[in-house]
């Protein structure tokens, strides 16, 4: 696949998506990227944003295999992987999957379960595999977990370790619609729409598994420059040194940084990177990979705060079209 056609494609998901998620552009453009640079994504909101909504209907767009799990304090990591079951006419024991064994798992409300089930998902979102009693077994490809959380209740919920949010590529925030949004929304359900029959939406599939792989092999042909890669670089660093900022980025933010910025600058039919394809998708990427000093969140400063200022201070290198 060549990026003109990546461009398309591209497009016609987003076009397609967009039917269904009224208002959501930029988190369907953001979710996209994600996914197109090889990436997971988690998606903060209050409860009746679409959050759930986004992930069902890019299963319809891709034409992927889709699974759901809904986290709850009593779920077991065998029920994210599944696990071995004695077969009594074999006289065996039978390994039966889980829901993980898809190509596009949502998982609902993951803050809502324990810290032993959330790290279920660790090597699946790492290495692409699940191991039971000693056996490794490979998962679908592409494989992308898209994970929901509610951001205001406390109450039964456990906060996800660092290790799990650095497996997310990007973390989006979805806000509330405009009064023009949410009045569009409201005609799209007088007209007949239901989010529980999305096969009756008239949704289009787009894409396959097959086209999502063309799609990420394609930005091999985005070029970066050396002075891309001194400005990922040195943004990286300076999450590190930030003053507000206890704990700043792994290098693997700046990997997710490096890789989102080509999937955008293919999105937009260019095999290049700018320091605006950075800058763009910087917050996204490092926001929930800082921790920040006691002090400063007592203050009121944000993870987004510290990126804008990052952002600010970081030399913007010139590039060559």
């Amino acid at each position: 696949m060549n990026l003109s056609l990546f461009r398309e494609t591209f497009d016609r998901i987003r076009r397609e998506a967009g039917k269904v998620l009224l208002g959501q552009d930029d988190i369907i453009e953001a979710t996209l990227l994600a996914i197109l640079s090889g990436g997971h994504v988690l998606i903060e909101g209050v409860p009746g944003l679409g959050k759930t909504l986004l992930v069902r209907t890019l299963a319809h767009v891709f034409g992927a295999s889709f699974r759901r799990i809904q986290f709850t304090p009593d779920l077991m990591p065998s029920d994210v992987t599944g696990g071995n079951v004695f077969d009594q006419k074999e006289d065996r024991f039978v390994f039966h999957e889980g829901p993980v064994f898809t190509q596009l798992l949502l998982a609902d409300e993951i803050n809502r379960a324990p810290a032993k089930t959330q790290s279920a998902l660790l090597e699946a979102m790492q290495d692409l595999a699940v191991t039971t009693d000693g056996v490794t077994r490979p998962l679908p490809e592409p494989f992308l977990v898209i994970a929901t959380q509610n951001p205001v209740e406390s109450q039964g919920t456990y906060p996800l370790p660092e290790a799990q949010l650095d497996r997310f590529l990007v973390k989006l925030h979805v806000r509330y619609p405009g009064p023009a949004v949410e009045k569009q929304i409201l005609r799209h359900h007088v007209e007949g729409f239901s989010a529980a029959r999305l096969d009756r939406a008239g949704l289009e599939p787009i894409a396959s598994a097959d086209d999502i792989l063309a799609m990420r092999r394609a930005l091999g042909e985005v070029r970066v420059d050396e002075g891309i890669i001194e400005y990922i670089t040195d943004i990286v660093s300076r999450t590190r040194a930030h003053r507000a900022v206890y704990l700043g980025s792994s290098p693997r933010g700046s990997i997710g940084l490096l890789g989102s910025s080509r999937a955008r600058a293919a999105s937009e039919g260019r095999d290049f990177v700018t320091p605006d394809d950075v800058k763009a998708l910087a917050p996204a990427v490092l926001r929930h990979r800082l921790i920040l000093h006691p002090d400063a969140e007592i203050e009121g400063t944000s993870a987004d705060d510290c990126v804008e200022d990052i952002l600010r201070e970081a030399k913007v290198p010139r590039t060559a079209a």
